[in-house]
């Protein structure tokens, strides 16, 4: 009859357990310092965090020049330039000397 009621004790002990278990959190640190990293290497990649304030136009290069140079930045990736085969540098290219 002793081992009847320790099994039962060992099973409303383990209930009891899992049931508490439950309701249990964890990681209270860990939630609210959620994103904390990641908002701290962000604030660390910005040159100038008040630039959006800034209303002073760019000043140091003509509309034809920006033009042509954002057309430019354009056609590269429309029609990119054939990667050089780095291994047949000199081979095939006749020289008179």
């Amino acid at each position: 009859m002793t081992s009847l009621h320790t099994l039962i004790r060992i099973a409303l002990a383990a209930g009891l357990c899992g049931a508490l278990a439950g309701c249990l959190s964890s990681t209270p640190h860990w939630d609210e310092t959620f994103g904390d990293s990641v908002r701290q290497l962000r604030a660390m990649q910005t040159l100038n965090p008040q630039g959006s304030a800034n209303t002073d136009p760019v000043a140091g290069i003509d509309g034809t020049a920006a033009t042509a140079a954002q057309k430019s930045y354009a056609k590269s990736f429309t029609a990119p330039v054939p990667p050089v085969n780095g291994f047949t540098i000199g081979i095939g290219s006749s020289s008179s000397y």
